[in-house]
């Protein structure tokens, strides 16, 4: 004699009846073949949240194990790119046609690059911390690329401080009635009596979210960080020689910057450089090495109904 397995999800109904926005899953850990526009295919270590809403009140829950056989399926047979991403949420609603019209899927990984250093050529890995988030909400997808790139900034104030300082070391030690010998100012200059003072910087992080139109195919992870890097021309560096960061000193003291410039020259590249994406919301921090706080700017594209600052 047999018998059925009781679904209790399927049968019953709930104990207090009542619409909710989301039910899922968190913290999914697979594998995932992610495919960036303009790289080979490669693997990445993803945590994964998936949702769907559970519109019948009555309903006492939604089938998780769906989910996350769809997932499982994408991670194990399939490559993650926008169609099909647009295809699991397609499964995640259709597997639910009578309980839900709205799924969510978010992945979140480290998407390493190689980065070749700014002098030497010397080649190393840079991890950039990236979410992908997807939206079918009754017919309406909205795809999200968010990501996060590590700079280092330069205070235009501290600059201005130390010079001041320098310059008056320099006037104590070479007085104006005295000729000047150039060789003596050149060594001066050389120590840390002649440099007396130097500005402050610190590790900073420009958070960028873009909404992706939907004509791409592979997503613009790599074109999204050559922008940003570009941008704000002080990139967090990999492999390094001597050569490399006294290059990185001096393009920190020829780009010094508030986080408003930074937020400004990043907003007005992104603006110029849009065809992968609808809108964009960008986030500037500065990690201040002064302060104990840190000097944020937030700005986005300004689209009516778009991202809010």
């Amino acid at each position: 004699m047999s018998s059925s397995m009781p679904d209790i999800a399927n049968h019953t109904t709930a104990q207090t009846e009542g619409k909710l926005d989301w039910v899922g899953m968190s913290n999914i850990e697979m594998p995932l073949m992610i495919a960036s526009k303009g790289e080979s295919q490669r693997m990445v270590s993803a945590h994964i949240n998936a949702f769907v809403n559970l519109k019948e009140p009555q309903a006492k829950g939604i089938h998780m194990s769906r989910l996350y056989l769809l997932i499982d399926e994408l991670s194990a047979n399939g490559v993650l790119n926008f169609p099909s991403l647009v295809t699991l949420l397609d499964g995640f609603i259709s597997s639910h046609h009578d309980l839900s019209d709205n799924a969510k899927v978010q992945f979140n990984f480290d998407y390493h690059l190689r980065r070749k250093s700014l002098i030497s050529g010397k080649l190393g890995w840079k991890a950039y911390p990236v979410t992908i988030i997807g939206r079918l909400n009754k017919g309406q997808l909205t795809v999200e690329l968010s990501l996060n790139v590590t700079y280092s900034s330069t205070c235009p104030c501290s600059a201005a401080l130390a010079r001041q300082l320098v310059q008056k070391a320099f006037a104590e030690n070479f007085a104006a009635t005295k000729q000047l010998d150039h060789q003596a100012v050149h060594e001066w200059l050389g120590t840390t009596e002649g440099i007396v003072a130097t500005p402050h910087s610190q590790r900073s992080v420009a958070e960028v979210k873009v909404k992706l139109n939907t004509n791409i195919e592979d997503f613009p992870i790599t074109s999204l960080v050559d922008l940003i890097e570009n941008a704000l021309k002080t990139p967090v560096q990999a492999a390094v020689k001597r050569e490399d960061e006294q290059e990185f000193a001096r393009l920190n003291g020829q780009n010094l910057m508030f986080c408003e410039d930074a937020a400004r020259r990043l907003q007005h590249t992104m603006n110029l450089a849009d065809e992968d994406y609808d809108d964009f919301w960008l986030k500037i921090n500065h990690l201040e090495s002064l302060h104990a706080h840190d000097a944020v700017s937030v700005t986005t594209k300004g689209v009516e109904g778009g991202y809010q600052a």
